[in-house]
């Protein structure tokens, strides 16, 4: 399963979102938001949020550990 985790720079969120993959040992490919209009326009006050590619589901900001694990299982 392939993820995505939508962001940018500066956002202290997405910091801590990242630090939750890590300690999970989840690998997630990152995606700035700020690099396309349309991204920034779905995204822009929504982030961090993590979504999965096989499926299209997508898990939005405040989550932890136990929502991710969670997640990724279905």
């Amino acid at each position: 399963m392939r993820l995505v985790i939508y962001g940018k720079e500066s956002c202290h969120l997405c910091d801590d979102a990242e630090v939750i993959l890590r300690e999970l040992g989840i690998v997630a490919e990152y995606v700035d938001i700020e690099s396309e209009a349309v991204l920034l326009e779905n995204y822009g006050i929504r982030i961090p949020v993590l979504k999965r590619l096989d499926t299209g589901m997508e898990l939005g900001w405040p989550f932890d550990a136990e929502m991710v694990s969670a997640f990724v299982a279905l």
